[in-house]
């Protein structure tokens, strides 16, 4: 109830976002259908029925990629002041938004349930003069609880995982987790003995200290940056001071460190993501080399072995993974040789979002070199690409895009203190979409030639 209540209350951004995630699950869906359809219309097919369901693997993953996405960007379902008091905690927070994932999969599945049946003619007459009887079983009565398990499996899948990346986690150290575990006096939870206090610390003035840092021992800094007291001399004494401004004050062209985000390590999946990516181009190589048959044909009259499919999966995986790597190496190149404001504002965001931004980016590129690829092997001698392939692809690129426009959003929900401070200090509004429109060029220069250089590698030892 707490779920639908959250649901119903968000603001039409987000609930056509969700709408969206209905509408990829309603996909997906009906692909399941059609499989089960065509296993009911053809017994004696069981292999072209396994392999049919394995296609649909791919819409599945993107679905479900994508209702990840959805879900770290819902703001009904964050943390926030006052909810942890009325039981809603980390861990109550994150069940809510798998069963808001849940929920709207689970309409998505309904409407592919309803629109089966509708093409069928189990609701109304036959559509369409009966052109997809043959794919949807019509003369056949349908398995209800065949169908139903497949159409639960997006609900149940992209709320697993959901629940699964969501969970609240300890970022602190192993070290600092122990201590927090530790008893100190009076039972006093995560207080150890090299943190103990003497009797009455809390009620002298000033006399709180940290472990191992006497009161004594503060720094000018430390003391400056200290919240003064109306009244006191060293406040009477600061406002004559015209070294203590408000860092408002300074001027846009020196933004300063401590505004800008702060440039975080490099994502360690580079080396993993090339070397993965270079396996698959071998292994697609390979099977060209063999001469195989096409054991497995792709839908749609496209022509493949299954050492094809590994490579491409492979290859996909490759960039996936090398793409945030790639995406922060993008921004570092943006700061090289003495760069400006507008430059440094650049970059500095492309390093500190290459996580969040990388993988999705770099699973664009492997969408987009596979639909390459899969143009070139296109035997035109073959059957025209039906409407179920048509579908599928259509499915997988949507919902590769939205997940890409869905984490550029949470990117900017991420970094709205750093844009406020800037408003703050006087940046203009140009210089902001200046800074977007950079980083949006430079992910492109770096993006685009290699997408097409891993489409051409890709189809070129299959088509030679």
């Amino acid at each position: 109830m707490l779920a639908l209540r959250l649901t119903r209350g968000a603001r039409p951004a987000v609930q056509l976002r969700r709408l969206l995630v209905a509408l990829a699950s309603a996909g997906t869906g009906f692909l399941l259908l059609c499989t089960l359809g065509h296993a009911i219309s053809h017994p004696e097919d069981a292999s072209g029925a396994v392999l049919r369901l394995a296609w649909c693997l791919t819409p599945l993953a993107a679905t479900v990629h994508f209702a990840l996405a959805v879900a770290r960007t819902d703001p009904g379902t964050r943390p926030r002041p006052g909810l942890a008091a009325i039981g809603l905690g980390p861990a109550r927070l994150m069940a809510v938004t798998a069963a808001t994932t849940a929920l709207a999969c689970t309409l998505g599945s309904m409407l592919a349930l309803l629109f089966f049946l509708h093409l069928r003619g189990d609701l109304t007459g036959m559509p369409f003069d009966g052109a997809a009887a043959d794919f949807l079983a019509a003369g056949a009565p349908l398995p209800l609880p065949a169908a139903l398990t497949l159409l639960g499996l997006v609900p149940a899948i992209a709320s697993v995982t959901v629940g699964l990346v969501l969970r609240p986690r300890d970022d602190r150290p192993l070290a600092a987790r122990r201590e927090a575990r530790s008893y100190g006096r009076f039972g006093a939870y995560g207080r150890t003995a090299a943190a103990r206090e003497p009797f009455g610390a809390y009620g002298r003035f000033r006399a709180r200290r940290t472990a191992g840092e006497p009161a004594e021992d503060r720094t000018a800094a430390e003391v400056a940056h200290e919240p003064k007291r109306a009244g006191t001399p060293s406040a009477r004494a600061g406002e004559a001071m015209p070294a203590a401004r408000p860092a408002e004050d300074s001027r846009t062209d020196d933004l300063g460190p401590a505004v800008l985000p702060s440039p975080e390590e490099a994502p360690k999946g580079l080396p993993w993501g090339v070397a993965v990516l270079a396996a698959g181009l071998a292994v697609e190589a390979y099977a060209n080399r063999q001469g195989t048959t096409p054991a497995a044909p792709l839908p749609g009259g496209l022509a493949g072995t299954p050492s094809v499919l590994v490579g491409w999966l492979l290859t996909a995986v490759g960039l996936a993974i090398a793409g945030p790597g790639l995406t922060h190496l993008c921004g570092r190149l943006l700061q090289s040789t003495r760069p400006g404001a507008l430059r440094l504002l650049a970059g500095r965001v492309l390093m500190a979002e290459a996580t969040r931004i990388g993988r999705p980016l770099g699973i664009v590129c492997a969408v987009a070199s596979g639909a390459y690829a899969m143009t070139t092997l296109y035997d035109r001698t073959g059957p025209e690409v039906g409407p179920l392939t048509t579908l599928g692809l259509a499915l997988v690129t949507s919902c590769t895009l939205a997940t890409l426009l869905t984490a550029a959003v949470e990117a900017k929900h991420a970094r709205s203190d750093t844009t406020a401070a800037l408003v703050r200090l006087g940046a203009p509004a140009t210089m902001l979409r200046s800074a977007a429109a950079l980083r949006a060029g430079a992910l492109l220069a770096l993006f685009g030639p290699l997408t097409l250089v891993v489409a051409e590698l890709a189809a070129l030892p299959l088509t030679g």
